[in-house]
């Protein structure tokens, strides 16, 4: 049993940071091609802020990484290897999401003329530093 809850825990952890960062990338993919269409020539700040949202896919990855590493170790059981997972998981996957929201918005102003891509940076590292957080969470466990 406690074997099963170990996978499940590390299987969550690389998915739903995958998905977060799927649907963050997607939301802001799609504010890109609509402000293609009215300013083509952002085409790179549109690209950048696109792209942000899938350093949670990688931090996910890292987390189920070290986890395995743990677990196969000896240094981390089933159940605290299910819940860190659980945890880690689902606050990497809020943090996608809502960073592709951030980022989304970010694109529709420089679309409309509007020098923001600075500041969509910075906004958009506050959800970015959570996501850090589950990570670092997820390395810490024991």
């Amino acid at each position: 049993m406690e074997q099963i809850l170990a996978y499940l825990g590390l299987g969550l952890v690389l998915a739903l940071a995958g998905i977060g960062s799927s649907i963050g990338t997607t939301i802001a993919g799609n504010a890109a091609e609509g402000a293609l269409k009215r300013k083509p020539e952002a085409s790179g700040s549109y690209l950048l802020l696109s792209a942000l949202p899938s350093t949670q896919g990688i931090y996910g990855f890292v987390a189920f990484l070290v986890m395995m590493g743990k677990y196969t170790g000896g240094t981390l059981n089933g159940w605290i290897c299910f819940g860190v997972g659980v945890a880690a998981g689902v606050g990497i996957l809020i943090s996608g999401i809502r960073q592709g929201q951030v980022c989304a918005n970010g694109i529709v102003g420089v679309s409309q003329g509007h020098n923001v891509v600075t500041n969509t940076l910075i906004y958009a590292a506050l959800p970015e530093f959570y996501a850090i957080l589950c990570l670092v969470g997820a390395i810490l466990a024991h």
